[in-house]
């Protein structure tokens, strides 16, 4: 290991799977970069989805994958790996993690990185590959938005959720999403959402057909899963997308095939975490063209919901559970320092 980098390492953990209060700060070993990784000294880490289904004992890491949770960090480059450039040693980067994030260091391969440009605040950097990755395969790639379409997205303030908003309003879509509250309805319609349904007050189903004069969304991203898919499909204009990125509400869905084929849908869905290097290291070139500007010059920021230290990862987890937040959860590991 390089000069100055400790031997071990403060990081959460936990022995069994369980309810948030599993979660535990304890000591571990510092992480060694392998031939193509950096070695982060994390600022900040993002919480995301997935940390509490690890955490829960329903998302295994993957093999190979740190167990640790956290899968996505800010911070310095404070050692690389033999095929590493050289440049990167120093560099503040932001970066996507097989997993690790939750602790003072953190591993990631190079190429999964993007440059944190000055002027952006460490924190928000970090707020950012989980879900701009996520979205971004998602909703241009798998589901082929583009500009002038209309696009329906579930749990709107979620960080998913309210990084379609910001991404689909820059890119000239018209976004409609469902909340769980007024409150949170107007939190959605404030970062820029054309329309947000209160899904407890009222069918969604209807309301998007009211909204579009009967003519549906062109694309539907969705977290929920198990009974909305058909509801989903109800929403759909002819040649409609409808992505699958969580299956919070059951993993089962009933359709009718012959209105799929009748209105020629195309249903799709993926996961992150188990792609390939090679399949991140491409969505990381395209996003770094074509969306990590838009960041950079400070035309579109993360909506930024509440930080918790690294040691009350437990109520973080707790408060996403909850489903309170609006926006993106991250935990201080170092801050700026």
């Amino acid at each position: 290991m390089a000069a100055g980098i400790p031997a071990t390492m403060q990081a959460i953990g936990f022995e069994q799977p369980g309810a948030p209060d599993v979660l535990a700060i304890g000591e571990v070993a510092v992480p060694e970069p392998g031939p193509a990784d950096v070695l982060i000294r994390v600022a900040y880490a993002g919480v995301n989805r997935p940390d509490c289904l690890q955490r829960a004992g329903a998302y295994p890491p993957p093999p190979g994958a740190s167990p640790i949770l956290g899968l996505e960090v800010a911070g310095e480059i404070v050692a690389v790996g033999a095929e590493v450039p050289d440049t990167m040693l120093g560099q503040p980067v932001a970066a996507l993690t097989p997993g690790g994030g939750y602790g003072e260091y953190c591993t990631a391969p190079w190429n999964h990185c993007l440059p944190v440009p000055e002027g952006m605040d460490i924190k928000t950097a970090a707020a950012l590959p989980e879900t701009l990755f996520t979205v971004w395969h998602n909703l241009f790639e798998r589901g082929m938005a583009r500009d002038g379409e209309r696009v329906l997205v579930h749990g709107g303030t979620s960080g998913i959720g309210t990084m379609a908003i910001l991404l689909g309003k820059a890119f000239g879509m018209e976004m409609i999403v469902t909340c769980g509250s007024e409150t949170k309805c107007a939190a959605a319609r404030e970062i820029g959402a054309d329309l947000a349904i209160n899904y407890r007050e009222e069918d969604f189903v209807e309301a998007v057909k009211a909204h579009t004069g009967g003519e549906g969304v062109n694309v539907v991203l969705d977290m929920v899963s198990g009974d909305y898919v058909p509801r989903n499909l109800k929403c759909l204009a002819e040649d409609g997308r409808h992505v699958t990125i969580a299956v919070l509400g059951g993993a089962r869905a009933e359709l009718n095939m012959a209105v799929v084929m009748m209105r020629r849908y195309c249903l799709t869905g993926s996961t992150l975490r188990p792609r390939s290097d090679a399949f991140k290291a491409a969505l990381a070139d395209e996003i770094a063209a074509d969306a990590w500007p838009l960041f950079a010059r400070g035309e579109i920021a993360p909506v930024m919901d509440k930080t918790f230290p690294l040691a009350e990862a437990a109520a973080a987890h707790a408060r996403m559970e909850a489903g309170e937040h609006v926006g993106k959860i991250v935990l201080e590991v170092a801050g700026a320092s």
